[in-house]
């Protein structure tokens, strides 16, 4: 594609970061009426920023999960940032210090702001580097500030379910989700993955069934070699 200036891609950065940061105020509330601390809730923002691996700690956690489940899935649901840091590699060229902030900041947003402005004939790859670190910087302060906010006024609520919290995570889950749905594969593999996770609800501790159908969607896409649809916040999100 041909450069754009960067100032332009700046804007749109900060403009994915305001939207995606958003739902940072849904997370810091569940974080919170799911039994944590803002603390706890915060440095989950903080130190994992990954929106569907964090609400799927805070899902299984508040639904009295173990922790090793909780984390697991969490881990599963991560793994495609460390695919998309292959791709993201040679564009950055980051060293020292840089490069273990730029693993931190992969995450759907900044990979895919990169890559939209990847100039084949900029060798110093000037747009996609922007666009990344524009993107992850943005959606990590944003993510972070409406964390806290959330989880403050989170912490002033004593039942989630008056406001409709507890269904929050699953619809924020299927939102997400439903957009990449737009092939065969993915639209069966949803299904029986959503099939089986509800099959054993009721007979395993909560957490087990996340694990099991993300079992079989690694399982799937190993096989048939298509890409599995993930989750996000927006992301992270």
């Amino acid at each position: 594609m041909i450069s754009r200036p960067r100032r332009a891609i700046v804007r749109d950065s900060v403009s994915v970061g305001l939207a995606v940061g958003a739902y940072g105020l849904s997370f810091g509330a569940l974080g919170t009426t799911s039994g944590l601390s803002v603390l706890q809730t915060q440095l989950l923002s903080l130190l994992l920023f990954s929106g569907a691996s964090q609400f799927a700690v805070v899902s299984i956690v508040g639904a009295g999960g173990s922790a090793a489940s909780a984390w697991a899935s969490s881990a599963l649901l991560g793994m495609r940032n460390g695919l998309y840091g292959l791709r993201l590699a040679p564009l950055l060229g980051a060293r020292g210090w840089r490069k273990p902030l730029a693993a931190h900041l992969t995450i759907d947003e900044s990979t895919a702001m990169a890559l939209a402005n990847e100039d084949a004939g900029d060798t110093s790859h000037t747009g996609a580097r922007t666009g990344f670190w524009a993107t992850g910087l943005s959606v990590f302060t944003f993510w972070n500030a409406a964390t806290l906010i959330g989880a403050v006024a989170g912490s002033h609520i004593s039942d989630p379910r008056v406001y409709g919290l507890d269904a929050a995570i699953p619809a924020g889950f299927a939102a997400l989700v439903a957009p990449r749905l737009t092939t065969r594969l993915p639209q069966m593999l949803a299904l029986v993955c959503g099939v089986v996770a509800v099959s054993l609800s009721p007979w395993v501790r909560p957490g087990v069934p996340v694990l099991v159908a993300a079992l079989i969607a690694l399982a799937a896409a190993a096989r048939f070699g298509e890409p599995v649809p993930a989750a996000a916040p927006g992301r992270q999100t």
